[in-house]
């Protein structure tokens, strides 16, 4: 098994592999983005990539602490559903009001591919073509609909 330092600095590796591999590739705009910590500029609205040991996902988590704005987060991300499933090709994983790992209410939108192991480097390109298409995916549908949601 790994300690907890070994692990860390595997983690710190791929994020770093990741960063690397993303940064020549520019956003919908055609601007420079920072792909591993993406802004959505919107408060409470986060595009989350998660590399683990079991899995893999990317996703859209709504973190409002007023449940019911987080609702109206999620019920606008809904009104659209048709057009992000479009830009990502696939259906996701819808879910209102479920607690994460450390307690909090939050809504997510995600995909996961289970099968892969963020501490065998043999499992990264795996892991960077799961995550690839789909971050570019969500920076495609948020350049059309960020304004939608600054609105709220």
């Amino acid at each position: 098994m790994y300690s907890k330092a070994e692990k860390a600095k595997i983690r710190k590796e791929f994020w770093t592999a990741f960063g690397q591999y993303m940064k020549p590739v520019p956003n919908a705009d055609g601007f420079r983005t920072n792909w591993q910590n993406y802004k959505t500029g919107v408060k409470d609205i986060y595009f989350r990539m998660k590399a683990e040991r079991e899995f893999t996902s990317v996703g859209i988590e709504i973190t409002h602490p007023d449940l019911e704005l987080q609702q109206l987060f999620f019920e606008q991300f809904e009104s659209f559903k048709k057009s992000l499933e479009s830009e990502l090709g696939e259906k996701w994983n819808w879910e209102l009001h479920k607690e994460e790992e450390f307690g909090k209410i939050i809504s997510r939108i995600h995909k996961i591919k289970s099968g892969v192991n963020i501490m065998d480097q043999n499992d990264w390109p795996t892991i960077i073509s799961f995550l690839k298409p789909r971050i570019l995916a969500l920076d495609s549908f948020w350049c059309n609909f960020k304004p939608a949601f600054e609105e709220l």
